[in-house]
């Protein structure tokens, strides 16, 4: 039975000891998702100088158990006097983003002063 505790208390310090805080994992997935969001809004705006700010990251927990962890970052890309907003969805430790547009052309035409 002593053997037991003992095994069962260095699994659970192991698994404590590999285990990063949300917002470290947030930190470390976040030059990919800038990027993503970055590269997207180059094209969009067509400006190939255009730069990336995180405004906002979220830890999004998995679905189902075990499920995939993924950072949710809000990212805002402005260059050649034109901005938009992206959303950057990663996979937590992987090279994996994709960056979604939030509102289309509007945000654009709006910050330009346009209708």
């Amino acid at each position: 039975m002593n053997t037991f505790r003992i095994m069962w208390a260095f699994v659970a310090l192991a698994s404590v000891a590999g285990c990063q805080s949300q917002s470290q994992m947030l930190a470390d997935e976040q030059t990919v998702a800038i990027q993503a969001a970055v590269r997207r809004g180059q094209f969009e705006l067509a400006c190939p100088n255009a730069t990336g700010t995180v405004l906002s990251s979220n830890f999004l927990q998995p679905v189902l158990y075990g499920g995939l962890e993924r950072a949710e970052y809000t990212i805002g890309v402005a260059g050649c006097g034109k901005r938009a907003v992206y959303v950057s969805v990663c996979q937590v430790g992987s090279v994996a983003c994709f960056a979604a547009g939030t509102s289309g052309g509007d945000v654009i035409s709006r910050f330009q002063g346009g209708g």
